[in-house]
């Protein structure tokens, strides 16, 4: 089988730095570390990528994908916008700050990022079947590319998700499986069916196409930089679920510096969780190493991973570049939004709450400089998540159709 990944050479342990052929893998056999692509980039200058699609095929050479990639059948997820946050910078005290609002992808989240690459991977290795295990945007975006592409679907999700979510990865075709339990036990079982032969030839995304998929993130560092002028920003808040999101954009960052496609400017990393799944915050405030499980508790769904893989390496990440980890309640997610809503148009879902109500928070202990350059990501679209703010989902009033009926009120 001919494989064409495009400046992808290899797989390399992040522990242990050892190298594996191209293949669907994910752990280190030596140390059982996690896998991530290896590159071969060569020269990537910034007319060459300014000169592609409107969509992540623009960053094609940076990418585990082949050259031809825009051509096929995908979702072409990207180049969203970076909003420029007057009214909330405003309210928030922050001299300059942008929103990067991933809610405008096909199937509104940014997991549509992460998928595009796994999918062009799961056909490299010939695989019929996309599966995943989610909390619920990846669910949706894995049944919307599988049936772009022509594959057949099958995903796994705890059987207590959000109604709109459930609703999204239904109407694309395919297979949706509840499972009674956590994200994480949903994982597990996904895990075990890797090795059984139902599973076979089945391209679970988050698993054995993991080093891939993860790759997407990226994309957002890319944007960011580009939409800002090839500029790093100098602080950033990301969300927090596995951890893979935070690592891949920092990941991403330091590519663009080493190819010399931006100047080599500090930045510094926010890490933001929910309170009810707070176990890489805990740990940063801690002094730990290790993140401790936590059993998820929180209207933040879409961060409810209560065993994030990830999240040694965002510990090192926040502490590395003089950022920080923290967490926010439930009441300051459903303020957040509301907060974002009013002053900037966005409606996003739980997970943007809580990336804005970090940012608050961080603003208010004097954790961020209200003064330097801050870009705060929402990941997903409020339309998904419609519990959460259920408490104003009632006209302000209800009155005849008459004019005194409404000077009355």
């Amino acid at each position: 089988m001919s494989l064409d990944f495009g400046p992808a050479v290899a797989l390399s342990c992040r522990e242990c730095g050892t190298r594996y052929d191209l293949g669907p893998s994910f752990a280190c056999l030596e140390c059982f570390g996690p896998l991530e692509v290896a590159y071969d980039f060569g020269t990537v200058t910034r007319s060459r990528i300014e000169s592609g699609p409107t969509n992540i095929w623009r960053y094609q050479a940076l990418l585990p994908v082949p050259v031809d990639v825009a051509a096929k059948q995908n979702m072409n997820p990207g180049w969203t916008k970076l909003v420029k946050a007057g009214n909330l910078g405003r309210a928030l005290g922050i001299k300059s700050l942008h929103i990067k609002d991933d809610s405008g992808n096909p199937t509104h989240s940014f997991k549509d990022r992460v998928v595009a690459i796994a999918v062009e991977a799961a056909r490299n290795f010939g695989f019929h079947t996309l599966s995943c295990s989610s909390t619920g945007n990846l669910a949706g975006a894995v049944t919307a590319a599988a049936a772009r592409a022509g594959l057949d679907a099958c995903v796994f999700i705890p059987a207590d998700l959000e109604q709109a979510k459930i609703a999204m990865a239904r109407v694309f075709g395919g297979r949706l499986v509840g499972i009674e339990g956590t994200y994480d036990e949903v994982n597990r079982f996904c895990s075990e069916l890797i090795g059984d032969p139902l599973g076979d030839k089945w391209g679970f995304v988050n698993v054995n196409l993991r080093p891939y998929y993860a790759e997407g993130s990226k994309t957002l560092a890319y944007e960011i930089a580009e939409q800002l002028g090839w500029r790093l920003p100098e602080q950033i808040v990301i969300p927090i679920a596995s951890g893979s999101q935070l690592t891949k954009i920092d990941k991403g960052f330091k590519e663009l510096v080493a190819l010399g496609l931006v100047e080599d400017t500090p930045y510094k990393v926010f890490g933001a969780q929910a309170l009810g799944c707070s176990p890489v915050s805990a740990a940063y405030k801690a002094g730990h190493d290790v993140v401790q499980p936590v059993k998820p508790d929180t209207i933040a769904k879409s961060l409810a991973i209560g065993n994030p893989a990830d999240g040694p390496y965002v510990l090192d990440i926040a502490r590395r570049t003089g950022g920080a980890v923290e967490d926010v309640t439930d009441a300051e997610i459903v303020a957040a939004i509301k907060l974002l809503a009013s002053t900037e148009g966005i409606f996003a879902e739980t997970a943007g709450g809580v990336t804005v109500g970090v940012l608050k928070k961080l603003v208010e202990n004097g954790t961020l400089d209200p003064e330097a350059e801050t870009v705060v990501l929402n990941t997903g679209d409020g339309l998904k998540t419609l519990d959460a703010v259920s408490s104003i989902a009632e006209p302000t009033a209800v009155i005849r159709p008459s004019l005194d009926a409404f000077r009355a009120i």
